[in-house]
């Protein structure tokens, strides 16, 4: 019972106490956001261009992320990077990450929010991948393991930590359940999951990782959190259909909205104190999390080190 009223609670959210004027001066910082050619990434990257940081903007397609880089420069006079990153591809995320390190040497905050939300059940990454968890889980955390040194280093030469902010949502506490490795590629056993629940064990993912990552590089100066960004309109829900999307849309919010607490955790002071911590809307800190297992957690992290061992 204390699921379901939680899980209201962050469907129809209090009045936020936070807004993004309380950011503090980004100047000097560096950033990367996923997926912020749209929706919830790119108003988490309007904030901080707002606020002084250098942001890259780290998008699959070209177009769209010059489409985005020029519309946040007309509205904030700060011109945004790009970064060219498939996360469906793992040589996309390696050649992104090694173009990164090349231009920069330091890496402040790292924002994994780019996501699917049911594709069709056919579309598999470009290595065979399922395509939600492909381009959720594997893909992010391939690319947060690339950079984890420039973040340690930046840790280490500043004397305060890095943070990287994941990007889950309600779909985590509804899972609840570990992970069946079975549906992680094509195999009638994912088929039989569906796409609703690949979306849901996606996400629940998202939050083991993120603990995951926490208990074992907190020391390095780390801080990884986790986070429900809220029921919002945006690109996500481009898969959906019927009945199912007309319910859906009657609960989202402005997508402005969504990028309130990753920026909490991301920019604020008491954001250093969130690691191991799964936040929710709008930029409220709770002892609930999805993921509590650490049993769990190391399986997984096992998994995804085996994934991407020989690239």
């Amino acid at each position: 019972m204390g699921n379901f009223f939680s899980l209201i609670g962050q469907a129809f959210p209090p009045k936020s106490k936070y807004s993004v004027d309380q950011i503090p001066d980004l100047s000097g910082k560096v950033m990367i956001v996923t997926g912020a050619n749209i929706g919830v990434g790119k108003e988490t990257a309007k904030a901080l261009l707002q606020h002084n940081a250098k942001v890259y903007i780290a998008s699959r397609s070209p177009e769209k992320a010059k489409e985005a880089i020029d519309e946040l420069k007309a509205q904030t006079g700060k011109e945004a990077e790009f970064l060219q990153l498939d996360l469906a591809d793992l040589p996309s995320i390696k050649r992104a990450a090694e173009e990164f390190i090349q231009k920069e040497s330091r890496l402040h905050v790292l924002f994994n929010n780019a996501g699917v939300m049911i594709p069709p059940i056919e579309q598999l990454t470009k290595q065979g991948y399922d395509m939600t968890f492909g381009t959720n889980v594997l893909g992010h955390f391939y690319f947060t393991k690339l950079l984890l040194p420039t973040m340690i280093t930046t840790a280490e030469t500043e004397g305060k930590p890095a943070r990287v902010i994941n990007t889950s949502s309600t779909a985590s506490e509804i899972f609840g359940q570990d992970i069946n490795y079975n549906t992680l590629k094509d195999s009638p056993a994912r088929k039989k999951m569906g796409a609703q629940v690949l979306y849901f064990q996606s996400k629940f993912a998202n939050v083991a990782f993120s603990n995951e990552l926490h208990r074992r590089y907190a020391d390095k100066g780390i801080v990884s959190c986790s986070l429900n960004p809220g029921n919002l309109k945006s690109g996500l829900q481009r898969h959906m259909e019927g009945i199912q999307k007309t319910i859906i849309n009657m609960m989202l919010y402005p997508t402005p909205y969504g990028a309130l607490t990753q920026l909490y955790a991301g920019t604020s002071e008491e954001g250093v104190n969130f690691g191991g911590k799964y936040l929710i809307p709008w930029a409220r800190q709770t002892h609930r999390n999805p993921s509590t297992n650490p049993e769990w957690e190391r399986t997984l992290w096992t998994w995804l080190e085996e994934q991407v061992a020989d690239l």
